[in-house]
């Protein structure tokens, strides 16, 4: 399976794999390369490095930068940054507390519609890592709430769902500036899977693409191919590298690591739009 997977969860954000896990996978199922981009946080590239380490498979260091627009969760993705850069550093632990206290604040909206959750479980289910709204779906299912993780989504936690919680994240275009900050190369994550199943609005789109953005997830497993279709000739139009990524989570979704690919000419692109 050529190409690499620009888009992969493991254990130190919302997946069940570990990024050695992710590595084995991806190795298994021929990839060339795979980018490491837990939800906030860095902390997962060392053990993937490791893992590659005595194999051809390229890792591409990134993390899944929260970021929130008109109230609805929005995110994008962060390529080669430093990971020394302090303005990053500081704003993914403000992420961090954030997530903590969001997934507080979730649990005691769910508690208050007569539902018997804890907040400890929600803990020890995502472990020593940021507390993430997955986390909460699995404790959910283990109490009964809902049948799925995805039932938790759609009646409950979901940005418009009764016990939603936003993560008062920074504006699209400043998580964009950040990134370019800190020596990276910005991509949209899945744009059609904003407030749910909305679009990111163009304007949006086209305002990060001015500001240096460059590409935008098109060949994702949740966008239909009507949404592909009108991605990629956006990408054409602003001059974006068109990406695909399986947004792999473990077997939150059926390890579908791989299932979607970028061709290693463009991730070439993108590593030569990373800034200086």
């Amino acid at each position: 399976m050529p190409g690499y997977d620009l888009h992969t969860h493991s254990t130190f954000s919302d997946g069940t794999a570990t990024p050695a896990e992710n590595v084995a996978l991806a190795r298994e199922r021929g990839l060339e390369g795979i980018a490491v981009t837990d939800h906030d946080t860095m902390d997962g590239w060392g053990e993937a490095l490791a893992a590659a380490s005595d194999s051809d498979l390229r890792i591409v260091p990134g993390v899944e930068l929260s970021a929130e627009h008109d109230g609805a969760s929005l995110h994008v993705l962060g390529y080669w940054v430093d990971p020394t850069h302090e303005g990053l550093r500081s704003e993914l632990r403000r992420l961090h507390d954030t997530r903590f206290r969001r997934g507080e604040m979730i649990v005691e909206k769910l508690q208050a519609l007569g539902h018997d959750i804890s907040f400890e479980r929600v803990r020890r289910i995502a472990g020593d890592d940021l507390i993430a709204r997955p986390h909460i779906a699995q404790a959910m299912v283990e109490t009964g709430i809902v049948a799925t993780e995805r039932d938790a989504f759609d009646s409950y936690i979901s940005d418009d769902g009764p016990a939603y919680v936003p993560k008062h994240a920074l504006a699209p275009v400043n998580a964009l500036a950040l990134i370019r900050d800190a020596g990276g190369a910005c991509v949209l994550a899945h744009p059609g899977m904003w407030r749910g199943a909305d679009s990111v609005p163009d304007a949006l789109i086209e305002e990060m693409a001015a500001g240096g953005m460059a590409g935008i997830e098109v060949d994702h497993p949740d966008q239909d191919e009507d949404q592909r279709a009108r991605y990629r000739v956006l990408a054409e139009r602003l001059g974006l590298v068109a990406t695909g990524a399986s947004d792999c989570h473990g077997a939150r979704y059926d390890f579908r690591l791989g299932s979607e690919t970028t061709p290693s000419v463009l991730v070439d692109e993108l590593r030569r739009r990373a800034s200086p």
